[in-house]
């Protein structure tokens, strides 16, 4: 069971999910792809044990990049509930902050460019005499900030 669903209140009702964007693998993506033009390059007459080290080394950096993304991404849960946003981070060192939608202020989105082409962008909200963590790298930030503000997650 998730956080979010043991903390529902009675009567709440979870209207929105929303998750960290794929994009955060690019990293590793990135350095698998130079793992595996090492390997070809091993296969070349020209210093082939250097490349092949390098190549294992770089698949080594692309393995913990990616399985650090994942698991981030997996103890990382946001919903909008009916009552409140709620975000919770962490798996044994837990971080979670919550806010009540009538203390809402406003949501604030940060894209760029290519957070614009592919859809993902950080997220602030704000709320009446405190501030919400800024959610980094989040998909679908329209959406998200919809779900807070729309009058059909009032209620």
């Amino acid at each position: 069971m998730s956080y979010v669903q043991r903390v529902l209140q009675p009567n709440e009702q979870v209207r929105h999910i929303s998750s960290i964007h794929w994009i955060v693998y690019w990293p590793g993506i990135a350095v698998a792809l130079l793992a595996a033009v090492a390997f070809w390059l091993s296969a070349t007459q020209f210093m082939p044990g250097f490349w092949r080290y390098t190549g294992y080394a770089l698949a080594l950096v692309a393995a913990v990049l990616l399985i650090q993304q994942w698991f981030h991404s997996w103890v990382t849960e946001i919903a909008v509930t009916n009552r409140r946003v709620i975000y919770k981070k962490g798996l044994i060192q837990r971080e979670t902050t919550e806010m009540n939608m009538d203390k809402v202020e406003s949501v604030q989105i940060d894209q760029s460019i290519l957070g614009r082409m592919l859809d993902y962008g950080n997220v602030t909200i704000h709320g009446t005499g405190e501030g919400f963590k800024t959610l980094r790298t989040i998909a679908n930030p329209i959406e998200l900030r919809n779900s807070i503000t729309g009058n059909d997650a009032q209620g």
